[in-house]
């Protein structure tokens, strides 16, 4: 099982940018797969992005690609979404999550490990 840590939410006006980074442990050596989710209260999580571990390729959800951009770093195993010009909808609760899947999946199914979440707010 891979320890999933997110770091890097937290409030911006709209139009501004965040970086969130997830550290995974011990290793990428039991998953194929990372992606970016996210939650509103209340709601089903979403699915924003993915990353082949090998690779590098990425696929997005159409709601937030061209703002979002997915990327990993596998030598210190560190999974990151950079969120450029951010919407008040976009406030909510951030998990990155790891898994051995098959294809561009965005289902929370398909993915086995997660993060505890990290808090991203944005104001108009």
């Amino acid at each position: 099982q891979v320890q999933l840590v997110e770091s890097g939410g937290g409030s911006v006006q709209a139009g501004g940018s965040l970086r969130l980074s997830c550290a995974a442990s011990p290793s990428y050596l039991t998953i194929n797969r990372l992606a970016w989710f996210r939650q509103y209260p209340g709601k089903k999580r979403e699915g924003l992005a993915g990353i082949y571990v090998a690779g590098g390729t990425s696929y997005y959800a159409d709601s937030v690609k061209g703002r979002f951009t997915i990327s990993r770093d596998n030598n210190r195993h560190i999974l990151y979404l950079q969120m450029n010009n951010l919407k008040p909808e976009d406030t909510a609760l951030y998990y990155c999550a790891a898994g051995w899947v098959t294809g561009d999946t965005l289902k929370t199914s398909d993915f086995s490990s997660w993060g505890q979440g990290t808090q991203v707010t944005v104001s108009s």
